[in-house]
């Protein structure tokens, strides 16, 4: 099967997965309900849920989805671990000591504030991570990111339950943030996870031919004239970006951006160009994180189970056969 039939169909699914969001949940809508309360501005109860509940959080949905994986896939390419994924930098601990802070300060503030909170957050840690990184002299190195990376984020984390300890009235809040999904977000989010996806998929782009070169290995990629330390913290800086937008809407969302560029690659194929694996991995993180909100609504009805459990279960098998393999390569 060609590389671009695979798109075609990654595509098809996609567009199928987002219609059937708007038809499935605790309500089943035909397609004629659905159509007619996406054309007009009735205020009937069935297209208030349709154009004011579901369309919202599909779209936050694929665009999120979209983001976590795009991120994955360049943390992974940039620091060859397959196991790297956003959460490696301290992109989600940032995000939620920083919403604990503006949720302790401010009192009651709304999600679009909350995902401001967030994404600021988020991206300050990715600051402090490679400052931290470059002071040690290890801004080339990719275990000395990931290691301050991890070290930031287990430090933030303590904070944040330190806040949560202190300000009760922020915990009920902050665990509504903190259990990561889609549901009751606000379509205004979309205005800091949208520009971020499209900022990050564009320097994906423009920094492919040299993530081509940097997928071989750096004295390759050096020999053909690639900066390789440039490149590696510019695709670490759209990273955290797309993880910071993604966030901003969803909370963090664990598996995401695990899943999704590995599948893309078994799919595609490793050997596809960089540009090609970034699009059809946006697809596939699009995909799944519909298809994990579309069953989450189902599989505890009425009730609705976070998005995060329902992509455990999927990713970790997956995170397990990974270290089987890698274990195996290794022998």
């Amino acid at each position: 099967m060609t590389r671009s039939l695979l798109l075609l169909i990654a595509a098809l699914a996609l567009a199928l997965a987002l219609i059937a969001s708007l038809h499935l949940g605790l309500r089943l809508y035909g397609p004629g309900e659905v159509l007619a309360a996406l054309a007009d501005h009735g205020e009937g109860t069935d297209a208030v849920i349709i154009r004011s509940l579901r369309l919202p959080r599909t779209l936050i949905a694929v665009v999120a989805g979209a983001g976590f994986a795009l991120s994955g896939l360049m943390i992974q390419i940039v620091t060859r671990n397959p196991l790297a994924e956003p959460g490696l930098i301290g992109i989600n601990a940032g995000a939620g000591l920083a919403v604990a802070l503006g949720i302790s300060a401010f009192g009651s503030i709304g999600l679009p504030q909350i995902g401001l909170l967030a994404f600021t957050g988020a991206l300050a840690t990715t600051g402090l991570v490679f400052s931290v990184t470059a002071t040690s002299g290890g801004l080339t190195r990719n275990d000395t990111t990931l290691l301050a990376g991890v070290t930031i984020a287990a430090l933030l984390t303590s904070l944040t339950q330190v806040i949560l300890l202190l300000d009760e009235t922020a915990l009920e809040t902050l665990l509504f943030w903190l259990s990561g999904g889609f549901a009751d977000r606000d379509l205004g989010l979309l205005g800091i996870g949208l520009p971020a996806l499209i900022l990050g998929y564009a320097a994906c782009a423009a920094l492919a031919q040299s993530l081509d070169a940097l997928r071989l290995n750096d004295q390759t990629a050096e020999a053909l004239g690639v900066s390789v330390s440039r490149v590696r913290v510019a695709s670490l800086v759209t990273a955290a970006g797309l993880a910071a937008g993604a966030v901003a809407m969803s909370g963090p969302i664990i598996f995401l951006g695990l899943i999704a560029p590995h599948l893309a690659r078994r799919l595609i194929g490793d050997a596809a160009p960089t540009l090609r694996l970034a699009l059809f991995t946006c697809m596939i993180g699009g995909l799944i994180a519909v298809l994990a909100d579309i069953v989450a609504r189902l599989i505890v009805a009425p009730g609705e189970a976070p998005v995060g459990s329902v992509l455990a279960l999927v990713g970790v098998p997956i995170l397990i056969g990974l270290l089987r393999r890698k274990r195996a390569l290794a022998r």
